[in-house]
């Protein structure tokens, strides 16, 4: 994503951005809020009456301010193939779609005040963002998705015998590009050859996928997974050096290093959580986003079965242990600031900006990945402390200090 311009004058103010894939739109539906003001190209059906009274309409492209009521966010396609298709069908793009529904609230000739509009946010055409106020978790998410040399950073082939779906693992999004299906018969006592051209046919259908759908050449790149259980993996990562090599296909022999074989239980994508906490992906990974989300992730869940006292999860509770000074690491999902309230949004911002001015460690999981998911499930907000607390006890501090508060209260007013 590219910053066009900004100007934010004491936190508010507008910046206008232009998106270029499909994380990208996942960033802007997570800095675009309900009550901002969002302008961008739409098109517009407008309806001409004549002096006789007869009426025309016709499509005009402009460009339209909103006040923004509403926000939705379309994951890329998943392409499905299945046995047979795969040499005749056209490899389908991963596309992202963002719609803002709201008010207009500047009128041009085409469209008056206040009406109703939903724009269609495209790639590579600009959307101009304008905010009363700017915080630190918005700016924070403009940089990080400007920055250049952004992109997939993992392929991954998840496969069974006969099934494969193939994704891509960014830094914010876990993209299923395609799914693939191919009958593979069991064997027969005393002949295996259906079984044998079902597997010829799924190792075919699985490598012309992986042509088209994993940037095995990228250098941003760092490793390709197969992950499988049983065998599957090993077969398959033999088929497609075989087949690199009768086809002299030198770059993805080249890229043979990349390549990493992990056995997980399930040929699901929601595998890869399984995947990421392996021994080998975590020492080849360790530096990029989700993989350290993955991995503390499951040091809370650890940590929570062990010793609960240092495992705190929930809204008030980690507020809790925050204002104790006792959070070393915060695990907060992106869902959380897309909160319609703005003061529950502030009360997020709060505890991110509390954490990192006591050094605390603050990880921000995308729920567009599997690891945000699972954060989702117990309320989106946890907390590894760096010193045991009851909960129990803490509460009944909290209890014992409000009421002191109140008493304090009652008895100034009753001095007046």
């Amino acid at each position: 994503m590219k910053i066009v311009s900004k100007q934010i004058i004491k936190g508010s103010g507008h910046i206008k951005l232009r998106p270029e894939e499909d994380e990208d739109m996942w960033h802007l539906y997570n800095l675009i809020q309900e009550g901002d003001n969002v302008r961008a190209p739409a098109i517009r059906r407008v309806q001409n009456v004549s002096a006789t009274g007869s009426s025309d309409s016709h499509r005009v492209r402009t460009t339209l301010t909103l006040q923004v009521t509403r926000i939705a966010f379309t994951p890329p396609v998943t392409a499905t193939t299945a046995a047979g298709d795969s040499s005749t069908s056209a490899p389908v793009e991963p596309t992202a779609s963002l719609q803002i529904m709201g008010r207009v609230v500047e009128e041009n000739d085409h469209v008056k005040m206040g009406a109703f509009h939903t724009l269609d946010i495209e790639a590579n055409r600009d959307v101009r963002i304008e905010k009363a106020e700017w915080d630190s978790i918005s700016l924070e998410r403009v940089e990080e998705a400007s920055q250049p040399g952004r992109g997939a950073e993992v392929g991954a082939v998840v496969c069974g015998e006969g099934t494969a779906a193939f994704c891509l693992l960014s830094q914010h999004m876990t993209v299923v590009l395609q799914r693939i299906d191919v009958p593979v018969p069991r064997k027969r006592a005393g002949s295996a050859t259906a079984h044998e051209k079902g597997l010829a046919r799924f190792y075919d259908t699985l490598y012309q996928s992986f042509l088209r759908h994993i940037p095995y050449a990228n250098p941003t790149l760092r490793a390709i997974i197969i992950a499988s259980p049983g065998w599957v993996r090993d077969a398959v990562f033999d088929y497609i050096m075989a087949q690199a090599t009768q086809t002299g296909n030198k770059v993805l022999l080249g890229t043979r290093q990349k390549f990493m074989r992990v056995h997980v239980n399930s040929p699901h994508v929601h595998s890869l959580v399984e995947v990421l906490k392996s021994p080998e992906i975590v020492s080849q990974l360790k530096e990029t986003k989700f993989a350290r989300e993955g991995i503390m992730l499951d040091s809370f869940f650890k940590m929570l079965a062990s010793d609960e006292q240092r495992a705190w999860y929930g809204p008030d509770h980690v507020a809790l242990a925050v204002d104790r000074g006792a959070v070393g690491t915060l695990l907060i999902s992106d869902e959380l600031f897309r909160a319609h309230d703005p003061e529950v949004r502030k009360r997020y911002v709060t505890i991110v900006e509390d954490v990192r001015e006591k050094r605390g460690e603050v990880l921000i999981f995308s729920s567009m990945h599997e690891s945000g998911q699972q954060l989702n499930q117990i309320t989106g907000i946890a907390a590894i402390l760096t010193f045991p607390l009851d909960i129990e006890v803490v509460e009944a501090e909290e209890r014992e200090a409000k009421e002191e508060e109140e008493r304090r209260k009652k008895e100034a007013n009753e001095e007046v």
